[in-house]
Parts: C-alpha cells; structure tokens; sequence
C-alpha cells in the first residue's frame, strides 16, 4: 500500500501535468491579494503611456488564458475594466493588423501610414 508521502506526491504531480495547480496558486495569489487590497485609498492615476502599456499586458495575458494574473493586474493598475477599442490601439502605437492572426505588429518605415 502506498504511503500518505507518495499519494501527495502522485496527485500534485497529476495536478501540475494538468495544469490545475498553477491555476489554483495564481487563484489563491489573486484571493489574498484582493484581502489585502485597500480600498479605501484609489490607485495612482495611470498615464496615457502607461494606460496603453497596461493595455498591451492585458491583451498578451487574456491571450494566453492568464485570467488570473490578468485580474491582479487590473485591480493593482487601476486600469478601466473595458478594454480599449483595439483599433484606437493600433492607431496610438501606429501599429496595424495582421489579418491572419489578429497580432498587432509595428509598421515599418513608409509602410501604409494612413494617418
């Protein structure tokens, strides 16, 4: 028979092979987080730079499902929950589209600059 030592090994094992471990520490880590959070004292108010860097972050972590970490860093950034337009985005870094993908890439010099 197995010992308590080797069944908790064998079920974090198969929870990290499933993913669900990692989403349950960025889970506990949003929780405490949010306990811990003052409200009573508003975040600084973001730059336009910084609203539009905080909006690049959120895009890469919903992209990539990092709910969680992306829920940290809304309450911790004071950036709006909606999202801004994604083309207002691509006009403000003068980036564009690619259609295939949805990625947004830096225009190169004299490519297409409809401004």
């Amino acid at each position: 028979m197995a010992t308590v030592t080797e069944l908790k090994a064998v079920l974090k094992d198969t929870l990290e092979k499933r993913g669900v471990l990692g989403h349950l520490r960025a889970r506990i880590r949003a929780e405490v987080f949010s306990a811990l959070d003052d409200e009573s004292e508003p975040p600084p108010p973001l730059s336009h730079e910084n609203l539009l860097i905080n909006e690049l972050i959120r895009e890469y972590l919903e992209f990539n499902k990092y709910k969680y970490t992306a829920s940290v860093l809304m309450a911790e950034s004071g950036q709006p929950v909606v999202p801004l337009d994604r083309q207002f985005l691509i006009r403000e870094l003068n980036a564009f589209e690619e259609s295939k993908d949805d990625s947004i890439r830096p225009r190169k010099k004299g490519e297409g600059d409809k401004r």
